[in-house]
């Protein structure tokens, strides 16, 4: 079989999955090329997507590279799918975003900060994929363990966890759901394959 040019294997490899793909999980299949090889070649398609100006672009997300639709574009989407965005609440927004930096972090330690229950909303983040359970703590009754997913790396368009904005900016976006002027929080065709997309803030 005639050899492929390795940039043009990557982009197939990246067309046809559903999930951001990693330089190793691409090594796997192409294992006749380096990881760093494999590294230029995302770099080379990520650069000539950003200069032709295309509806979609090669975006680093949640450890891996995926090909998004630009924001501008959700609305046709959208209407094409003709799915209704759903929007984070507040509460779910401000629980979330303590799981995510106070990670790992038990249920109790959540509610002490919140002042309120949160056994619906953490039911409701584990249903959408956004936490898990990462363990058990050695204590009496051995209580959960909560922190994200990968999932929530891909939703906020994150490309890892060290990547997440500061405080004051998620404060900020709370502040805008709750006046309704945030993006919704499933809109997942802001950027490709149909994605739940929640209010970035820097996400």
């Amino acid at each position: 079989m005639e050899a492929r040019p390795l940039k043009l294997i990557v982009e197939a490899l990246l067309f046809s999955s559903e999930r951001p793909l990693a330089p190793r999980d691409i090594h796997g299949w192409v294992t006749e090329s380096s990881v760093t090889e494999i590294k230029a070649a995302l770099e080379e398609l990520k650069k000539e997507y950003d200069e032709m100006g295309r509806s979609f672009l090669l975006k680093e997300v949640a450890g891996g590279y995926q090909f998004r639709s630009r924001s501008e574009y959700a609305p046709y989407i959208l209407k094409m799918l003709k799915t209704t965005p759903t929007r984070l609440s507040r509460a779910a927004l401000e629980t979330l975003a303590i799981i995510a930096y106070k990670q790992p972090i038990l249920r109790h330690e959540i509610e002490q900060l919140r002042g309120v229950d949160v056994g619906g909303i953490l039911r409701s983040l584990l249903e959408k994929g956004l936490i898990k359970i990462v363990g058990r703590k050695n204590l009496p009754g051995k209580p959960l363990i909560y922190g994200t997913t990968k999932r929530f790396l891909e939703v906020f368009d994150l490309k890892d966890i060290n990547s997440l904005p500061r405080l004051k900016e998620i404060r900020e976006l709370t502040a805008k759901e709750e006046e309704g002027t945030a993006p919704p929080a499933d809109s997942s065709h802001e950027e490709t394959k149909g994605e739940e997309k929640a209010p970035q803030g820097g996400t």
